[in-house]
């Protein structure tokens, strides 16, 4: 039996629902079909707290409205660090910490894409893993 992240799942008791939630928190499976040149860039669209010890150029950073430092963004909604002709970060040595761990293609990366397609449908091309 194959659960909703293509990894072997279940009890044999139809469960496959609440083992899928479960493995979420712990996903570090990375799924070789999702590539950023296939994306929306989703990921740039997410508030990214900037700590004290990134390289972040300081023209990249804003100030939320709780007072912590975080990655800015264009009206459009998306982190000014995107090159949005290359759809990629221009700033890529120098990105956050929190950026250099969102991997592509892992859990949260998956889990904000399929949120994202969800929101704005036909964005991203849909490639659907299923049981058998």
């Amino acid at each position: 039996m194959v659960g909703k992240r293509g990894s072997p799942r279940g009890d044999g008791n139809g469960d496959l629902e609440q083992m899928a939630l479960d493995w979420q928190e712990h996903d570090e499976w990375v799924d070789p079909e999702v590539q950023c040149s296939k994306c929306d860039a989703v990921c740039c669209r997410l508030t990214v707290i900037v700590m004290p010890e990134d390289r972040v150029p300081r023209g990249y950073v804003a100030i939320d409205d709780y007072g912590m430092e975080v990655m800015a963004r264009g009206e459009d909604g998306w982190c000014i660090a995107l090159d949005s002709q290359r759809m990629c970060c221009s700033i890529y040595e120098l990105r956050p910490q929190a950026c250099e761990r969102f991997v592509m293609g892992a859990g949260n990366c998956r889990d904000e894409r399929e949120a994202y397609r969800t929101h704005y449908p036909g964005t991203i091309d849909h490639v659907l893993i299923d049981s058998e």
